[in-house]
């Protein structure tokens, strides 16, 4: 009996072997992707499919956001109020566009970075309590925009910069990394952040780009980051974020008879680079001012949509550089001088000034009283000679 068993046996191992051999290659064939195959998880953190209404239509909107004006619900405000402003750094290298996340932004700024090519950063808040926004393409900080984030005590998501404090090739005044250390900045350098909350997506735009194209953000990811280093507001020190912030004053669109007809506004930010100049184009239905970069329209990749926005603010300011051998540019954002503000198809000639690193930028009219700005998105452009603007 034994003896017929052991065949028996013998050749049930085999079988049991033989299936699980086949079992594995099989799969690792099947699951394995082909050379020529680029695979991106970015379908499953940002879906195509968008929420197009976050709250019930019918709920009042009676909280005013801190940063523009625009109104939204107790609900959404309850919630960002747990949280501070969030400031991302954004590219705008002709072929990195169309970028995302910058229409839900609640102001932007706007200057040149080396290359004579503008870089973009938006202050995101009030838009955040009920969508997970993507930003992109994310890029290194500068130190003028250090100064701007400081008027929030904002987080500030950038990927690298210009200078650590012992780099002896750069500026000591353009050290943005130098910067943001002694200042105590709340720091989300991507350096430090990994997959998923912020990643190199090759395959996000219709293109093939540059490496240096592709980094993608998430704003829920981040916020949590930000909690998790006791950046939440208040913050692990108990302070909240608007301790020392000053808020600007708002108003209601002008009515159709009041609004005015300067229909077309053109910066050029360098001589020569024309694929970065801008246009604000006035719509008077919607009282917005539409972006054209380089004489395209600019859309959002989320929302396939042209940017359009309520304000656009005209700085002038000293531009000094570059000042190293990587290009850097230095811009004057502390101190006065003459700005240039568009809204309700009106033109504003007044002053701003900004006294300290933390202290708010302020704009006035002609008069010297403050101005205010008309609910919804501020645009801020930063420039040395006005003979750059037309309008």
């Amino acid at each position: 009996m034994k003896n017929k068993l052991i065949p028996i046996l013998a050749g049930l191992g085999l079988y049991f072997l033989s299936t699980g051999m086949s079992y594995a290659v099989f799969n690792n064939l099947s699951l394995k992707p082909s050379n020529n195959e680029i695979t991106s998880p970015l379908g499953k953190i940002s879906p195509a499919e968008k929420v197009k209404n976050k709250v019930d239509p019918s709920i009042p909107r009676d909280e005013v956001c801190p940063l523009n004006g625009v109104m939204y619900t107790r609900k959404e405000k309850d919630i960002w109020e747990t949280r501070r402003p969030l400031a991302v750094m954004i590219e705008n290298s002709e072929e990195a566009r169309p970028q995302s996340g910058l229409s839900r932004a609640d102001i932007v700024y706007e200057a040149l970075a080396e290359g004579w090519i503008t870089r973009l950063m938006g202050v995101f808040y009030c838009n955040t309590p009920l969508e997970n926004i993507t930003f992109a393409p994310v890029r290194s900080a500068r130190t003028y925009y250090v100064d701007w984030v400081s008027e929030y005590d904002a987080l500030y998501n950038h990927v690298g910069g210009a200078g650590r404090c012992a780099d002896d090739t750069v500026d000591d005044r353009a050290k943005a990394l130098c910067q943001i250390y002694r200042y105590g900045i709340k720091d989300l350098d991507q350096f430090g952040i990994g997959f998923p909350d912020c990643y190199r997506n090759p395959d996000r735009l219709d293109h093939p780009v540059a490496t240096e194209h592709t980094m993608v953000c998430f704003s829920d990811n981040l916020f949590k980051i930000a909690d998790k280093r006791g950046w939440a507001n208040p913050d692990e020190n108990g302070i909240s974020w608007d301790k020392n912030f000053k808020q600007w004053s708002f108003k209601d669109d002008a009515d159709k008879i009041e609004q005015g007809n300067t229909q077309n506004i053109k910066i050029v930010f360098a001589e020569g680079y024309d694929r970065y100049d801008v246009e604000w184009d006035y719509d008077q239905v919607s009282n917005t001012y539409k972006r054209k970069n380089g004489g395209v329209a600019q859309i959002d990749l989320e929302t396939q949509e042209q940017l359009a926005v309520k304000n656009v603010v005209v700085q002038l300011t000293k531009l000094t550089g570059p000042v190293d051998e990587h290009g850097h540019f230095l811009y004057a954002t502390i101190g006065s001088g003459k700005a240039i503000i568009f809204q309700d198809g009106k033109t504003m000639v007044g002053t701003w000034s900004k006294k300290s690193r933390i202290g708010r930028t302020a704009y006035f009219d002609s008069l010297g009283k403050e101005i205010k700005f008309t609910r919804g998105l501020i645009w801020i452009e930063l420039i040395p000679r006005e003979q750059q603007l037309t309008y």
